[in-house]
């Protein structure tokens, strides 16, 4: 892997068209975790083989795939002190951004489809107002923001018709510490944006303002989203919702031993690309609950800090926090390789 790595920065450093996916064994995806001491990120092949190692300057979240070219941008664990360019060919660190002067990362970024741009989730640190922000990608300069039109947004996705939709947690928190400080008056939203960063439409919780909508994962018809409970524990509220912008919102009920399984946390969430299921996983639960593509449990896994989890040919591939990687197809969870790595929170698929 040296030799290679020294060859394609080889070929970078003579000025040659930037490689793509393919041309460095095709990861299927992205996936960060901690090494003994070190944080790294890695990119898995199909069946989960590591095929890459890159370091990270510190814990990882999420990462955002370049549509074509072999770049990752890797973000840290919010709030945000690093998103890094990495150029996965060479493993090296092409960029260090860095938000305006009183904004965090928070920890979650999207390309365009062009690759033109990079769009990065944001908070303002002194009272968490969402911002989204804007890169151009030649160099990676920041050209601009967008208000997120909510409190505290986290993942974001760019849907086909290339509207940005963005979930704003809704949970106001301590710049330095992640204290959450308005629980009581919290209002989480989804919002999508044009592609001029206008607000088209908006759904809220008005039933369940206290579930906090963290992740998201594309649909035929728009997103399905994980939420996170932060009212009180024994309450048995939903964690997955649908949405398909222009019409009303669903929450989709769980039951009893589901809702107990999930220990009121959703940490991750995948649609199979075979025949519409959702998956959400729950670290805190050590559980997996699957969908069906209505809405309705199909399926509860129980493995100790299930966490990434990403749609695969079969239906899903999923990683934990002992290093192992799983393959789902809904009934059952079979191990497709073991590593040293322990994973983090989110599996990225890039295709």
């Amino acid at each position: 892997m040296a030799t290679r790595r020294a060859f394609l920065a080889g070929l970078a450093a003579a000025g040659l068209p930037r490689l793509g996916w393919a041309d460095i064994g095709s990861p299927a995806y992205l996936a960060a975790g901690k090494a003994g001491e070190a944080f790294v990120l890695h990119g898995l092949s199909a069946d989960g083989r590591s095929l890459f190692q890159i370091a990270l300057p510190g814990r990882g979240h999420a990462a955002a795939a370049h549509p074509a070219q072999s770049l990752a941008v890797a973000f840290a664990r919010r709030p945000g002190t690093f998103a890094l360019v990495i150029d996965c060919a060479s493993g090296l660190t092409q960029h260090h951004l860095v938000p305006p002067p009183g904004n965090q990362f928070n920890g979650h970024g999207a390309f365009t489809a062009d690759g033109a741009v990079l769009l990065t989730s944001e908070v303002v640190a002194e009272g968490s107002a969402g911002r989204i922000g804007l890169w151009e990608t030649e160099g990676f300069t920041r050209i601009g923001e967008w208000k997120s039109h909510g409190i505290g947004p986290h993942d974001i996705k760019l849907l086909p018709n290339g509207h940005l939709i963005v979930a704003n947690g809704g949970i106001q928190t301590d710049p330095t510490d992640r204290t959450k400080l308005n629980l009581s008056v919290m209002r989480p939203n989804l919002s999508v944006l044009s592609e001029g960063g206008d607000l088209l439409d908006q759904i809220t919780l008005p039933d369940l303002p206290q579930n906090s909508i963290r992740h998201l994962a594309l649909t035929q018809t728009g997103a399905a989203f994980a939420m996170q409970w932060e009212g009180d524990a024994s309450d048995a509220v939903p964690l997955l919702g649908l949405w398909t912008p222009g019409k009303p919102v669903q929450t989709c009920p769980m039951g009893a031993a589901e809702v107990a399984a999930m220990s009121g946390y959703a940490g991750s969430i995948a649609v199979s690309k075979v025949d519409g299921t959702i998956a959400i996983t729950s670290a805190k639960g050590g559980a997996m609950v699957i969908f069906d593509r209505t809405g309705s449990v199909r399926k509860t896994f129980r493995r100790a800090d299930l966490s990434g989890v990403a749609a695969s040919a079969d239906g899903f591939i999923v990683t934990d926090g002992s290093g192992a990687v799983w393959a789902c197809d809904g009934t059952s969870l079979t191990l497709k390789a073991r590593h040293e790595t322990l994973w983090d929170n989110h599996l990225i698929a890039l295709v």
